[in-house]
């Protein structure tokens, strides 16, 4: 009617379509209503969390992306986390992350198993004092790829990871290297594990002795004595993997930008106060 209101009279064109005249008098005003200052705020705050929602692949909640527009804000610019979760609702914006992991470890093996030095105590006050590692898998249909990785409790940090289509002690090896070649992992510093053949191996147990590292597995089938790490493989696989890949180098392109780019300087932790891994890691500026 709007498009054609120099054609013909509202009052004809009104009667075929149904619509009152003063029904499209009252959608005519409001069509030409300014919108307020609170409406364009309101708009771009809207687009600023579709920003940080599509950037996280979906994974980032209300909480966590009210953290994200507060950085750097005084008290009194701060953005209420209620308001951004009625917009999130309003354009069905919810996080698809459900808190679930834990999966045992085959330790049906004649390896020396080593003492659980950790006790679920997973706080650390400076670099390369308490390391976490563990293997997962993750499927395609060219077979499975392993992901070997390490974590520095201190800051969550990822210090030491490997892939590969075989889980071998070969492939926490090559993570263990992969971790010392960055410069991480003291003398004295404490690598905790699962119990599998892999990291009770004499092999990957010797390259901890040859570099001074201190060797701690979890108790049999407990995969809470290894929270943080299996924590990281959850958040990896719901927030950012695909549900099938059909080639695993495809499958370790995704890894490679989660482990090292998302992760560590993107993705901001409720228990690190909102900060990202590398910001908290780099604050302890001398690796000790």
């Amino acid at each position: 009617m709007y498009q054609h209101s120099h054609e013909h009279s509202i009052a004809r064109m009104a009667q075929p379509l149904k619509v009152s005249e003063s029904g499209y008098h009252k959608w005519l005003a409001n069509k030409r209503s300014p919108l307020t200052l609170r409406e364009i705020e309101e708009g771009r705050l809207a687009k600023q969390i579709l920003e940080l929602f599509r950037s996280s692949r979906g994974s980032y909640g209300y909480r966590k992306i009210t953290a994200l527009l507060n950085v750097n804000k005084k008290k009194d610019e701060r953005i209420n986390h209620k308001r951004v979760e009625r917009i999130m609702s309003k354009y069905g914006l919810r996080s698809k992350i459900k808190k679930q992991f834990c999966h045992t470890t085959d330790s049906d093996h004649n390896y020396p198993i080593a003492e659980n030095l950790l006790e679920r105590d997973f706080s650390a006050a400076i670099r390369n004092e308490k390391m976490v590692s563990d293997t997962t898998e993750i499927p395609t249909k060219q077979g499975s790829l392993y992901v070997a990785g390490i974590i520095d409790l201190y800051g969550r940090m990822p210090v030491g990871f490997s892939m590969g289509t075989k889980n071998d002690r070969f492939l926490v090896i090559a993570a263990l290297e992969d971790m010392l070649d960055r410069g991480c992992g003291k003398p004295g510093c404490i690598v905790h594990s699962d119990r599998g053949s892999t990291y009770a191996s004499e092999d990957y147990r010797q390259k901890l002795e040859e570099n001074h590292l201190i060797c701690s597995m979890s108790k049999k089938g407990d995969c809470w004595d290894n929270a943080p790490m299996e924590s990281f493989w959850g958040k990896m696989k719901e927030e950012w993997l695909k549900k099938t890949y059909s080639t695993i180098d495809e499958a370790k392109v995704d890894v490679y930008k989660y482990v090292w780019q998302f992760y560590p300087n993107e993705r901001p932790h409720e228990s690190l106060g909102y900060q990202t891994p590398a910001q908290v890691y780099n604050q302890d500026s001398v690796a000790n």
